[in-house]
């Protein structure tokens, strides 16, 4: 309900009611199997409290009492609910929509809120996954069509912000890959640090449009366009710096946050699978593409307007 209102901000316009709504359905499919997923690990356990939860699974997977199909079900739709919070393939639909709200708020969502909730879900219920490794194997192929997605997606964008949206996806694909390799600290690390990160380059944004129609005088439709921008740096010179240093973060460049975290992961997928490895190598190159694509077209490049 947060992040409904929060993307339907601006209720009056067409495009943001139907943004706030699509999240708001999107995420109620997900909600659905999480609900499933609760309710049959309840009847399994006959407990919500997590520590008492994953002692009782895990005696009863020890012991042979439980039918590996009915678990392996819950485990996936508890799962779900974490697919559609994250982003992650195929609920993913919701989020370049989102954009639609406040750029504060868009920074907000990106940070702490919704994208946080799925990771963070997977994360404390790790410890029952584990017990069941077609899961844990789903979570990591999961996480890697999710990553490779949304850096192919982001390439394709104009749209400023849907270009963070996308990166946004891929990012949080590198934490689902890591919680499927079993990594968790890794994981949570990543999630913070891309917080920071994430953060200070939708600010940076926010600036960059309102610049955009104050200096420049765009309407709003063609404030966000990344082909019309340019030449900024001696209007944002502050901004260009924050953005810069937020944009060498996310690439993963020493001695940056997101370096560590990303670096961590990274290693792991290398002990887990060289292909998710060179998948995950490769994305990480293209981050560092686009994100320096709008670095330069929006401060750098000068175009004639």
């Amino acid at each position: 309900m947060c992040s409904y209102l929060l993307i339907g901000f601006w209720f009056t316009r067409p495009i943001a009611a139907n943004a706030c709504q699509k999240a708001f359905v999107t995420n109620r499919v997900g909600n659905f199997g999480l609900l499933l997923g609760i309710l049959g690990l309840y009847w399994i356990t006959g407990s919500f409290k997590f520590r008492d939860l994953f002692q009782i699974f895990n005696n009863l997977i020890f012991n042979n009492y439980l039918n590996v199909f009915f678990v392996t079900l819950c485990a996936l739709l508890l799962f779900c609910g974490s697919v559609a919070k994250s982003a992650q393939f195929s609920l993913h639909v919701w989020l370049p929509d989102a954009m639609e709200g406040p750029t504060p708020i868009s920074a907000l969502i990106h940070a702490a809120t919704m994208v946080a909730a799925g990771i963070f879900l997977v994360a404390r219920l790790l410890p029952l996954f584990i017990a069941i490794p077609t899961i844990m194997n789903g979570i990591a192929f999961i996480g890697i069509i999710t990553l490779f997605l949304g850096a192919t997606l982001t390439i394709t964008q104009k749209d400023i912000k849907r270009n963070l949206a996308y990166s946004t996806m891929s990012q949080l694909g590198y934490m689902m890959l890591a919680l499927g390799m079993g990594s968790s600290r890794a994981a949570l690390f990543h999630l913070i640090t891309h917080a920071y990160s994430k953060a200070l380059l939708f600010l940076g944004f926010g600036s960059i449009i309102h610049s955009m129609e104050t200096i420049v005088g765009y309407s709003p439709e063609k404030s966000q366009n990344m082909v019309l921008m340019g030449g900024l740096t001696k209007h944002t010179p502050i901004t260009k710096t924050a953005f810069l240093i937020g944009t060498l973060s996310l690439c993963g460049i020493p001695p940056f946050a997101c370096f560590w975290s990303k670096d961590l992961i990274l290693n792991d997928s290398w002990l887990y699978s060289p292909i998710f490895a060179i998948l995950a190598y490769f994305t990480a190159r293209l981050t560092a593409f686009y994100m320096f694509r709008i670095y330069l077209l929006g401060f750098i490049l000068v175009v004639i307007r």
